[in-house]
């Protein structure tokens, strides 16, 4: 059985991806299951954050969002049987890759897969929609009647928090990154209030949130990436908000969900958040599988998204389907941030 997997690179060299060979034990444990994956998703691997949590390896599995149908179980799950079509996404610290044939995972990460929702659909946005969830329901405490403003709102990201944020009755206002990106939010169904483009060189975030919210801000601000400092770069940052352009359009009591690890705030940026009584969250989707302090909670938000897909509230853009003898190459692609993501079929 061959799985895919990192061998890190120094502190300047590119972590490289290789194939291996890999076995299951025979026994499963009490609560495992055992799964024949059907898809994969792939996503950036975050070394520094398995650094930061002392997971330190020779070869790290990779492809953690699976979907795929039930083989075995445990002795005591009590969730799942055999040929049960499930989903969920590996723990950190999983010791399997998940574009192995077959995996052993804990039952406590999985839930029910809808039988009309396709594996390569669920594989490919699991990731995006508990993002989405985690920043607009656990950090921003969205309601009906917020108003949101979420960058680059075309990413599988800002696409998956524009159509929550819908279905719940909230305002939705988002930036495009280029002509064609700004037509396709222009007529997603619901529609959002106001697109504003980004991509021509001069912004008018700040003076179109004005308009649109009677000069009192959003509510809520969800970005896709920060300029720290004002100077050139490559195209792809220059499109990023200046990260006191999002303080200036947060209302009174907003929350600014960021994506942004390294974000550092000035003195005079974090004056105008305390006069707004306003607060910065920063999105780390890790934290559900690091800690199983709440792993009902999580458990319920996955089985919310995953239901939510198959009802047609959450319509994530399609991916192509990758075989599994490409999956090198793709997962060099989305390292390198050529590509947000990929899905693998097997």
């Amino acid at each position: 059985m061959k799985g895919l997997y990192c061998k890190p690179g120094g502190s300047e060299a590119e972590p490289k991806f290789v194939i291996q060979e890999t076995t299951l034990p025979e026994d499963l444990g009490n609560h495992q299951v055992r799964v024949q994956v059907k898809a994969c998703g792939l996503s950036p691997l975050d070394l520094k954050l398995l650094e930061d949590v002392g997971i330190q390896r020779d070869l790290i599995p990779v492809g953690r969002e699976v979907a795929g149908v039930v083989l075995q179980v445990g002795s005591k799950v009590s969730f799942f049987q055999p040929e049960d079509e499930v989903v969920g996404i590996l723990p950190l610290d999983s010791p399997s890759s998940g574009l192995c044939d077959t995996i052993d995972i804990d039952e406590h990460y999985l839930v029910q897969k809808p039988e009309k929702l396709s594996s390569v659909c669920v594989a490919g946005a699991l990731r995006d929609g508990l993002c989405a969830y985690t920043a607009l329901h656990t950090q921003a405490h969205m309601a009906a009647g917020h108003t949101l403003l979420v960058m680059d709102g075309a990413s599988s990201f800002g696409l998956m928090c524009i159509q929550l944020a819908c279905y719940h009755g909230v305002k939705v206002l988002t930036t495009s990154h280029s002509p064609q990106k700004h037509t396709f939010l222009e007529q997603l169904r619901p529609s959002v209030a106001r697109v504003i483009p980004v991509y021509n060189g001069s912004s008018d975030l700040l003076p179109v949130v004005l308009e649109e919210t009677g000069s009192l801000g959003v509510d809520i601000v969800i970005d896709s990436g920060v300029c720290l400092q004002e100077e050139e770069g490559p195209d792809d940052v220059k499109l990023l908000p200046h990260k006191h352009d999002i303080i200036s359009v947060l209302g009174v009591g907003g929350h600014w969900i960021t994506s942004h690890q390294d974000l550092q705030l000035d003195p005079p940026d974090c004056r105008l958040l305390h006069l707004k009584s306003a607060s910065v969250s920063f999105l780390n989707p890790e934290v559900w599988t690091a800690s199983s302090a709440q792993q009902g909670r999580y458990l319920h938000i996955l089985k919310d998204i995953v239901e939510k897909m198959s009802a047609g509230v959450l319509r994530p853009q399609p991916e192509e389907a990758i075989p599994l003898y490409e999956a090198t190459v793709a997962m060099e692609t989305v390292q390198r941030h050529q590509k947000k993501k990929a899905v693998i079929q097997l």
